[in-house]
């Protein structure tokens, strides 16, 4: 059996991990990177971090708007599956490398699973709800990673092909703390880790000036990792990131975001991968926007909606009580009951 993963982005990189470990010596499994991400932290480092073979082919579409990269991925996903005549394509989250990638395999007839299934924000406006509702719709096995998810996928009738096999993230994330700890000992640190990258909080110069003059206010140091649309649009509208309370460093790797994750304070942050690694790492977050895809982070105040950082200047992370986060995401299993399930067709 021949199995092609389709990623192009960080979390996906994060997701494929587990399938290229549990596929090895069982079928074969190719990785198609598309380059959506071409920063050699946001890419290249994270496939020898998580130990991910080098994928077959790259594409390197790298940025444009959403048609521009989206129709990029298409045209050359498609010739990719033509040659490589896949018994199934695997496709991950939510990004335009997904959307792309399920329009692809649809229209060629090919088997296709989604794996982190049924995320919903449940605003339109958002690129990547688009993303996650047609490539789930497309798809012909929806691995869902929590009983949310699985509600969500019942609701617009798609049940019938819905798996309910947990949080794949959960193995990628106990393997770079396994490793962390095998040459660090982590204590916690007075800084917040934080990122920016959403259109919505990026795209206008009145918001994003708004957000970092809201960090600059913060009682302790900012450390803002910066991703390369954060650089460009504060370049772009004239916007000063070294400023008041904030630190500005490169993107850096898995690694070292797992490792300062557990460091932190706290992480203040709009992306949604980096939420459920808070969780995980049991450092309260922040999140820059007005709804989150993963409502049980939410639970005991872990992770706090605040889109316009109104608590930043408080002392927001103090005060949480325990919890256990693998009793929502899952046991650690998922790339195994995945395999089972592709195995099976």
């Amino acid at each position: 059996m021949r199995v092609v993963s389709i990623v192009g982005a960080r979390p996906q990189f994060v997701k494929v991990a587990p399938i290229s470990w549990i596929t090895k010596d069982v079928c074969e499994h190719l990785i198609l990177h598309t380059g959506q991400h071409y920063d050699h932290a946001l890419s290249d480092a994270f496939f020898a971090d998580l130990d991910i073979p080098k994928p077959v082919e790259t594409f390197n579409v790298g940025s444009g708007s959403h048609a521009e990269q989206t129709a990029g991925i298409l045209v050359k996903t498609e010739a990719a599956l033509i040659r490589l005549k896949p018994d199934i394509v695997l496709i991950y989250g939510d990004t335009n490398s997904t959307l792309a990638g399920s329009l692809a395999a649809s229209k060629l007839g090919i088997k296709t699973g989604h794996i982190e299934a049924g995320l919903r924000s449940f605003i339109r406006s958002m690129p990547e709800e688009i993303n996650r509702v047609v490539s789930d719709h497309l798809s012909d096995i929806l691995f869902a990673p929590t009983n949310t998810a699985v509600n969500n996928l019942k609701r617009e009738g798609l049940g019938d092909k819905t798996l309910s096999v947990g949080d794949i993230f959960i193995e990628s994330f106990n393997y770079m703390v396994n490793k962390i700890k095998k040459t660090d000992y982590l204590v916690r640190k007075p800084y917040l880790f934080t990122t920016i990258h959403r259109a919505e909080n990026t795209d206008m110069k009145e918001r994003l000036e708004k957000i970092v003059s809201k960090l600059a206010s913060s009682k302790i140091p900012i450390h803002i990792y910066a991703h390369p649309r954060l650089i460009k649009q504060a370049k772009l509208f004239n916007v000063n990131l070294n400023q008041g309370s904030i630190i500005v460093h490169e993107p850096v790797t898995y690694l070292e975001t797992i490792k300062s994750v557990l460091e932190a304070t706290g992480v203040v942050t709009d992306s949604g991968g980096l939420q459920k690694e808070a969780y995980l790492s049991k450092t309260p977050c922040l999140t820059i926007r007005e709804e989150t895809e993963w409502l049980e982070t939410l639970n005991g105040d872990w992770n706090k909606l605040d889109p316009n950082l109104d608590l930043i200047s408080t002392s927001w992370w103090e005060s949480k009580g325990d919890h256990d986060p693998f009793k929502i995401f899952g046991d650690g299993s998922t790339s195994k009951k995945i395999l089972n399930s592709i195995l099976s067709i």
